[in-house]
């Protein structure tokens, strides 16, 4: 019995040191950490989105037979939501991306705006459009920062008007017209490639700025010149936000930072 208790000790005694040996000699390694996605930002996309925007409105009205004016110069506010869609196509270098695009955005800005000093009604701009170039830089490889410009054109309804102090029905009226002017913006662009792969969020500031305009005065029933005009100059201040998916082109360009 002596000599079997001191042979199971001895095997057991060799079991256990091979056992720590082999957890000793193991080698411990760390899981290999996943590299994010390199952003893509060559290809064409396509955007749809919302936002507000401001609009200030500098006019008088004048006589159109001599041309003189036959109120004070006035500013007039207006303000409301559009939506947006927006297409175009970028072309990535290094750290810069250049490229063009173009948008239709569908309006409900609208603000009370006065003639002739007694009337009064809601001048409405329902639509608007732009296509332009931007330029921006890769601040991070997911985000880019940029300015933007271009050619715009937008469109006011026509507007019915009736007397300031004693509303009732319309007196007057003036036509809808479309003016073009040129716009400026600033923005940035973040990729959501953690979220899915292709797209981004786009956030832009725009300042758009329109032709004069020479509006006629009508009478409402008949719809003949009352015998003024209205000038009329747009300036506009908008935000708009957007979820855009780009449809890359070929592999991703490594940026220098």
């Amino acid at each position: 019995m002596k000599k079997f208790v001191m042979a199971f000790t001895a095997i057991a005694a060799m079991t256990g040191a091979a056992s720590a040996a082999d957890l000793a000699a193991r080698p411990y390694t760390k899981a290999p950490v996943v590299a994010a996605p390199v952003t893509n930002w060559t290809g064409c996309y396509l955007g749809a989105g919302g936002g507000g925007a401001m609009t200030n409105n500098d006019y008088n009205d004048f006589n159109s037979v001599t041309g003189l004016a036959v109120t004070a110069n006035q500013t007039g506010g207006a303000r409301g939501w559009f939506g947006t869609v927006q297409g175009g196509c970028d072309y990535q270098f290094q750290n810069w991306v250049v490229g063009a695009f173009a948008d239709y955005d569908f309006m409900d800005v609208h603000g009370d705006h006065t003639t002739l000093g007694a009337l009064v009604g809601q001048q409405k701009q329902d639509w608007q459009w732009a296509v332009g170039a931007r330029v921006g830089y890769l601040v991070l490889p997911q985000l880019l920062t940029y300015v933007s410009g271009g050619y715009t054109q937008a469109h006011w309804k026509g507007t019915d008007y009736a007397l300031l102090f004693a509303p009732g029905a319309p007196l007057a009226s003036s036509p809808g017209f479309t003016k073009g002017g040129w716009f400026i913006g600033t923005g940035d662009e973040y990729a959501l490639t953690s979220f899915l792969p292709g797209l981004f969020w786009k956030t832009e500031y725009r300042y758009s700025e329109f032709d004069r305009a020479n509006v006629s005065i009508n009478d409402f029933a008949t719809g003949l010149s009352l015998g003024f005009n209205q000038t009329e100059k747009f300036r506009e201040h908008s935000v708009r936000s957007e979820l855009v998916y780009r449809f890359n082109w070929g592999g991703p360009v490594v940026a220098k930072y």
